[in-house]
């Protein structure tokens, strides 16, 4: 069985104030229907009638206001799309799959439903998953899952089911990377790490852009930020682009259960080889690239127009990244990027002397160091890099030129099991509230070095550790609290506890040589001259 997604994230309130506290029990539920189908199969049956269950329920909800509006033509798509809602033709609508999902031909009808959404909607070709006729998959146990997720969101209004079916999309997501370790966390960014970089970053306004977006958790993220900031969606433009078409897929579904339209690219050459949007200069990037790629074909790259600061190795793909991200960052666009924290310190293959010629360029904004076991793909530890192009002081940042942030967050976090870790609410308020107060434009007002924690250090200083960017190095040790007990009362104590040991020694030494005397060692006698 499938253990359930960390309850630490998902039975928090969401941005509306209500704790669903569901999630957890649906997966569970959906998890026994499973039988012997692996989670990396289970996985697109289940997520695909998410899917299709949102997009059927938004349509319903848009078709009521239309049929009440007598001066509205609820068949014409347009009024649908101008709402940004997705046309669904009548035989791919929930309400007749939920009502034939006992017939043994139910595969066969949702395999239909999605060809025919797909036909009338040109930004899901290719998208939906169309294998519920497969024999192996049981039809019993897929008229099941019809039940279990035509109960999602029922009884709420239109705008909040559809928030619930965005929030259990965003939950099973999880779930399968949970699932599936290795494998299938590779298109999956745990969320208190996104949430981290999103609370980091502020995106609001402008553009934001992800070069291997996954499942599309950033951008999912991002547009929260603008609404629980009282944003408006239109204000951001989001771009992406993803080599593996699976992995694109489900972006694309995760992006549409949320309503967000977007451009997200499907590369299968990558990024590095086939830059699908190479004018793009964005205001805003988050990226959660491979770790440490080998195979990513650098030895044909080398006169790259990216690599302002070095050609990257061949064999490892982190500085690659980094370059690529700053490369496409507007005048004053800023990055936030995880990466295995050997990032910071290596010095093989060239390395040492790129990091060195982004740190004198002055394009290293902050520096932080991450508790392990946060992440399904790797127990390594990673760490977050952000990047600038904009040190200078602007109306709403002070002039940092010359200094960089780092934050030592390796003790922050807490378990949910055995093998992974979460940053809590607390956590990623501390640490985006630190990096907040140091970039501010009140000259630094409010931001103060924590040893231990946090320390604002000066582009010498990085120069004197040889360019190495571990926070470790430049945080020290936290400060040991201050005893308040006066010191003659203390050294007082102490005398006293020391004779109590001493006098009870005494008592014990007593007590074995009368022991022993009794067995007759220790006493001299006749016998044993």
């Amino acid at each position: 069985m499938i253990p359930a997604p960390s309850k630490t994230n998902a039975g928090r309130a969401s941005s509306k104030g209500a704790n669903l506290g569901f999630e957890d029990r649906l997966w569970a539920a959906a998890d026994k229907l499973r039988g012997n189908m692996e989670p990396s199969d289970y996985k697109h049956v289940a997520l695909g009638l998410i899917f299709l269950k949102y997009i059927s329920d938004s349509f319903e909800a848009r078709h009521a206001q239309l049929v009440a509006d007598e001066l509205a033509d609820e068949e014409d798509p347009d009024y649908y799309l101008e709402k940004n809602i997705f046309w669904v033709p009548k035989e791919a609508r929930w309400s007749l799959l939920q009502a034939r999902a006992k017939q043994p031909t139910i595969g066969k009808d949702i395999d239909k439903a999605m060809l025919a959404i797909e036909s009338r909607n040109e930004s899901l070709k290719g998208v939906l998953p169309k294998e519920y006729a497969r024999p192996s998959l049981n039809k019993v146990m897929l008229g099941e899952l019809i039940d279990l997720v035509s109960g999602i969101g029922m009884d709420e209004e239109a705008d909040r089911s559809s928030d619930i079916l965005g929030r259990v999309y965003e939950y099973f997501l999880g779930g399968f990377a949970g699932s599936e370790g290795k494998r299938g966390g590779e298109f999956y960014t745990p969320r208190s790490v996104v949430r981290l970089l999103v609370e980091m970053l502020g995106p609001s306004k402008g553009r934001i852009y992800d070069p291997c977006c996954g499942s599309g958790g950033m951008f999912v993220q991002s547009e929260k930020f603008v609404e629980e900031h009282g944003g408006h969606i239109g204000d951001i433009a989001i771009y992406g682009q993803e080599s593996n078409y699976t992995t694109w897929r489900l972006a694309k579904m995760n992006l549409a259960v949320r309503g967000i339209d977007a451009d997200i690219r499907w590369n299968n050459e990558g990024t590095f080889h086939k830059d699908e949007l190479p004018d793009m200069k964005a205001d805003f990037i988050l990226a959660n690239p491979p770790f440490n790629i080998s195979d990513w074909g650098g030895d044909r790259l080398k006169e790259d127009v990216r690599w302002s600061y070095g050609i990257p190795p061949p064999k490892n793909a982190n500085y690659a990244w980094l370059q690529h991200i700053h490369h496409h960052l507007a005048p004053n666009g800023i990055a936030g990027v995880v990466l295995a924290n050997g990032s910071m310190s290596s010095a093989q293959s060239g390395e040492g002397e790129i990091r060195k010629a982004m740190i004198e360029a002055d394009i290293v904004d902050c520096m932080i160091a991450l508790p392990g076991q946060l992440f399904y793909t790797t127990q390594i530890p990673a760490c977050l890099w952000f990047l600038t192009r904009g040190k200078r002081p602007t109306h709403d940042y002070r002039d940092r030129q010359g200094e960089m942030l780092f934050i030592d967050a390796r003790q922050l976090g807490e378990l949910v099991d055995r093998t992974h870790r979460e940053l809590t609410d607390e956590d990623i308020s501390r640490i985006a509230n630190t990096y907040h107060a140091w970039r501010s434009s009140e000259d630094g007002d409010g931001y103060v070095d924590e040893p231990g924690f946090c320390r604002s250090a000066s582009l010498d200083e990085v120069r004197k550790h040889e360019h190495v960017l571990t926070p470790g190095r430049y945080v020290g040790a936290p400060l040991q609290e201050e005893d308040a007990e006066p010191f003659e009362d203390k050294m007082r104590g102490l005398v006293d506890e020391l004779l109590r040991y001493q006098a009870d020694g005494a008592r014990l030494d007593a007590a074995i040589k009368e022991n022993l005397e009794l067995l007759g060692f220790g006493k001299q006698t006749n016998d044993n001259r």
